[in-house]
């Protein structure tokens, strides 16, 4: 079963959303030409008050404490407060819609990830994120790892199909929400080794983490940092989810080594409103690329297996189209449904 996926999920972008990559890179370079002179002057005055970044979920997950990094950085940079805004729910669909109906002035951006590229396909919305979000910059990819509880009988990644095969329906998976990395890596690996899990989704991945140590659900596709709890043996690291081992975890194997072309990741970036003028995303994209190329910013990034993700607003929108493509096979091959 892994072998015809994995062929069918490389085909990416045939015949499935063939226009978002176009859209996205349209919106991201796409501003209307202004003078010169005008433009000078703004670039000079922005941000003349706060810059607010909502994030979809609660604080502590991965994306919550990436983008608090950034944000610091961004306050520092651009004489301003930088607040994150925190307004989980809807597997991170109401932040995005507020930021969609946010005016276009460069004051309200969104935190970008993985799990807005998935409710694409998974929810039917009132918004679009390709078309009503432009790409403003990347910050980082990071790995997953397959945790379980201490007391679970599996120690391997074989033990723990072969497990679950003779128990169809009585492991809980815990993730970040229905949209969120940590289901979807789940899913993937139900629908590429047979096996019968049940999704038990939080309002983030910090609280999942936690009744996880707590020992009342049994595996987790995690994307926050646990190095600590492996080493203090609160919880045990049965693989990583990216096609290559972690510098982090050396010893720990990828899935994909016991099971054929399994690959997922999670991914963070910023994005704004529709419309923001090109001078502004230019500026907060700057910004961030030198943020992501401070010593001290790349060290707690490397805390999370992550890898850096500079680049201009058409190289963020690019990611974001190809994985939105990417995740939505998922959905609708899997036929999953909010949750």
């Amino acid at each position: 079963m892994a072998e015809p996926f994995a062929q069918r999920l490389g085909g990416a972008g045939r015949g499935c959303h063939k226009t978002y990559p176009q859209a996205f890179l349209h919106l991201a370079a796409g501003a209307a030409a202004l003078p010169a002179v005008w433009l000078i002057a703004r670039a000079q005055t922005y941000p003349a008050r706060p810059v607010r970044i909502v994030v979809g979920f609660s604080a502590g997950g991965t994306g919550d404490i990436l983008v608090r990094l950034i944000g610091q950085w961004l306050s520092e940079r651009l004489g301003q407060p930088v607040i994150i805004d925190n307004r989980p729910g809807g597997a991170g669909n109401i932040g995005t819609e507020a930021v969609v109906r946010a005016p276009p002035d460069g004051y309200t951006l969104l935190q970008v990830g993985t799990s807005h590229a998935v409710n694409t396909t998974l929810f039917k919305l009132d918004f679009d994120l390709i078309r009503d979000i432009a790409p403003v910059a990347g910050i980082a990819r990071t790995h997953l790892v397959m945790l379980v509880h201490p007391s679970f009988p599996a120690r391997t990644v074989p033990d723990f199909i072969a497990y679950a095969r003779a128990n169809p329906g009585k492991i809980n998976m815990a993730s970040a929400g229905s949209g969120s990395s940590p289901r979807l890596a789940g899913e993937l690996f139900k629908l590429m080794t047979g096996v019968d899990m049940v999704h038990v989704p939080y309002r983030g991945g910090a609280p999942a983490m936690s009744d996880l140590i707590a020992g009342q659900v049994q595996v987790m596709f995690s994307n926050l940092p646990a190095v600590e709890y492996i080493k203090a043996g609160r919880l045990r690291a049965l693989a990583v989810t990216t096609a290559t081992r972690s510098d982090e975890l050396p010893e720990v194997p990828t899935i994909g080594e016991f099971v054929p072309g399994y690959e997922a990741s999670a991914w963070y970036g910023l994005g704004t409103p529709r419309g923001t003028p090109v001078d502004i995303v230019d500026r907060l994209n700057k910004e961030t690329n030198a943020a992501l190329a401070d010593p001290t910013i790349k060290a707690r990034l490397a805390e999370f297996g992550g890898a850096i993700l500079a680049g201009s607003p058409p190289d963020f929108g690019s990611l974001v189209a190809t994985e939105t493509d990417k995740w939505g096979k998922v959905v609708r091959f899997a036929g999953l449904q909010p949750e």
